[in-house]
């Protein structure tokens, strides 16, 4: 099986303006709220109670949530992402098919998580988006301290 290893290297500012990886992040879940923050891909990160830490801007841009620090304190589902079936309905996820998706299956698996999600994006109803949906457990020694995931529009 193959093992990949990521390491996080603190960013050289030159200039006035400070980046969030210069802020000396005490961890782990600290270092990739700052890396979020600024990414170029669709991402967010949550904690193990399923509060946004941080969405990437084009996160926010695919699922039209608005400004990214508005997404920050708010619960992952009912708060921000609405989720829906994949039948023509759009209906909404029942409980046991919540647990599944890709950011909580990886905080309670503690393990990579993948699948689609159909998301109802901004405030018009009808507009629903599908997403591959790649989730990763963020670790601070041997416990899951919150999950990161990516998003890829179908």
């Amino acid at each position: 099986m193959a093992h990949v290893e990521l390491s996080l290297t603190k960013a050289q500012s030159q200039g006035v303006g400070r980046s969030p990886l210069d802020l000396d992040p005490v961890t782990n879940l600290d270092r990739w709220v700052g890396v979020v923050g600024v990414a170029i891909e669709p991402c967010l990160i949550i904690d193990t109670d399923a509060v946004i830490l941080a969405t990437s801007p084009s996160c926010c841009e695919l699922f039209e949530l608005g400004d990214p620090s508005a997404t920050v304190g708010r619960f992952l589902l009912g708060g921000v992402l609405q989720l829906v079936d994949f039948t023509a309905a759009k209906g909404e996820l029942t409980g046991t098919e919540v647990d599944k998706i890709p950011p909580l299956l990886a905080l309670s698996s503690a393990r990579l998580a993948r699948g689609l999600m159909r998301v109802q994006c901004g405030q018009k109803p009808g507009r629903v988006r599908t997403v591959d949906a790649i989730a990763t457990p963020i670790w601070e020694g041997t416990r899951t301290t919150g999950s990161l995931t990516f998003f890829s529009e179908i």
